[in-house]
């Protein structure tokens, strides 16, 4: 037997301890501090927007909301957005996980349609889109489909004086195609909408 491999020396149990602490500083700094910071950079370069939060002003060059979340609102002469069982509080994303058959669920989905046919009595409830009563997945969905939008135009014609054509061509401005051309639905951010509509008033 060799001597070399009869007597090998191990490491110490400090030279270990050392070696560890050494990777995990490295680790700490390339994962923790470099990383973010090259992402973060990298992100304020190539889209500044969206690294600031999507934030959206009006004309005045005040930040009214961001096009990430929905806003509630209230007043009838704007486009209304989608339910939202969190009142579009950002502070965290959700929604009740109810069945279809859910006794608290279609007590909401009741009142719902109940608001939009005192709202909207020259639409019929057969036209209304399923998405102006449902949740969205995170609760702060700020899009409506085309169509969510269309409906609502004989409400805001009528509060607002301005034509049915006039307000269609809104719609068709702000409507957002698929991304790519492939992924998901067309679409209508709801605060942009509005904020439009409102220069309009």
């Amino acid at each position: 037997m060799n001597y070399t491999e009869e007597h090998e020396v191990e490491p110490s149990r400090g030279a270990y301890w050392l070696s560890m602490v050494r990777l995990s500083v490295l680790f700490i700094v390339l994962c923790g501090l470099i990383y973010p910071l090259v992402c973060t950079g990298l992100a304020n370069l190539l889209m500044p927007g969206q690294a600031k939060g999507s934030i959206i002003k009006d004309a005045s060059g005040q930040i009214v909301g961001s096009e990430l979340i929905g806003q509630n609102f209230t007043d009838p002469k704007y486009f209304q957005g989608r339910v939202s069982s969190i009142e579009y509080n950002a502070e965290a994303s959700g929604t009740n996980n109810y069945a279809p058959s859910n006794a608290d669920m279609l007590k909401r989905t009741e009142d719902s349609i109940k608001a939009w046919q005192a709202a909207n009595p020259d639409v019929p409830v057969s036209k209304l889109p399923v998405d102006l009563i449902t949740n969205s997945g995170s609760g702060l969905d700020p899009h409506i489909t085309p169509e969510s939008a269309r409906v609502q135009i004989p409400r805001i014609s009528k509060l607002t004086g301005l034509s049915a054509d006039e307000l269609e061509q809104l719609v068709e401005k702000h409507t957002e195609g698929k991304d790519l051309g492939l992924f998901g639905e067309p679409r209508v951010n709801v605060l942009r909408l509005n904020l439009d509509l409102r220069g309009h008033l």
